[in-house]
């Protein structure tokens, strides 16, 4: 059984990013994106200040995130690492499963990585992680190497938007 308090608070400070980042989107007009709460049963509830001190997932998350940009449907994930690798197993099966039919269905999918010791943030098209996913279950390596990331879907600050990914949404657009 898997504990909502077991992991702390990992990749807490992209999420705030990325949320501040969404709510810049929403009082532009630019986009609509939503966080998508992993839903939880409460096990053990403080009476005193009714916080939930332990729970369990009920079921299994999709992604973080899903909206709509100027008409296009998105949906993406948020994966941080502080080794030079994205390691494949912080993407799970139903995720991609999910972000496949996703663009099946015409969305657009992708992850927004943050590699701290780097301090840099890219935005991965789901077909590009698919291949590396793809060839793990072959026997291929298990993590994506911090050298094979494409510089030109680097995240850029830009207008007072911290992590500025609707720029690499469109740039994905133009060359696909």
């Amino acid at each position: 059984m898997a504990y909502w308090n077991s992991r702390g608070l990992r990749g807490s400070t992209l999420e705030e990013l990325i949320n501040f980042t969404n709510k810049k989107y929403r009082e532009n007009g630019l986009a609509l994106i939503q966080k998508i709460p992993t839903p939880i049963k409460p096990i053990k509830i403080d009476q005193k200040t009714r916080h939930i001190s332990l729970a369990y997932f009920e079921q299994k998350s999709t992604v973080d995130y899903i909206g709509v940009v100027q008409g296009i449907a998105v949906c993406f994930d948020a994966k941080e690492t502080t080794k030079d690798i994205l390691p494949l197993q912080n993407i799970h099966e139903h995720q991609m499963v999910f972000m496949d039919d996703y663009e099946k269905q015409g969305g657009i999918a992708f992850f927004l990585v943050y590699f701290s010791k780097y301090n840099e943030y890219f935005y991965l098209p789901y077909q590009n992680i698919k291949c590396y996913w793809d060839k793990a279950k072959t026997g291929g390596r298990k993590s994506i190497p911090y050298k094979e990331m494409d510089r030109s879907y680097i995240i850029s600050n830009k207008n007072g938007i911290y992590l500025h990914y609707l720029e690499q949404i469109k740039n994905y657009i133009d060359n696909n």
